[in-house]
């Protein structure tokens, strides 16, 4: 997998099939929710997401793949956690299953969403 640095601002990178997301999930929350994009120290962005559920086992992780596909409108199993399992700060991959013959059209729609 290749991958295209980040668009300033954005924490989504164009990468050989698909797409890479930057989050800093927050477990054991209120309630779920998406947004917004925050920055760290260096000014590296990262997609804030919130789930209910706690960080044990993976039910976290679980939970924001889930959240992120319903939200997207996306199966569930064209997300999958790349860095960070048991980290804050997560990459997840989205696999673009159409980027053969829509090349950049879900980077562009995710992007917009946020």
């Amino acid at each position: 997998m290749v991958f295209t640095s980040l668009a300033e601002g954005s924490p989504f990178a164009q990468a050989d099939g698909g797409v890479t997301v930057i989050v800093r999930l927050t477990p054991n929350a209120s309630a779920n929710r998406i947004g917004p994009v925050a920055f760290d120290d260096n000014g590296d962005a990262a997609l804030k997401v919130a789930v209910t559920e706690i960080p044990e086992d993976g039910k976290a992780n679980r939970a924001l793949i889930k959240l992120l596909a319903k939200s997207w409108g996306l199966p569930k199993t064209s997300i999958s956690l790349k860095r960070g399992q048991t980290n804050r700060l997560k990459t997840l991959f989205i696999e673009d299953r159409a980027a053969n013959e829509r090349p950049g059209e879900l980077y562009q729609r995710l992007t917009e969403e946020i």
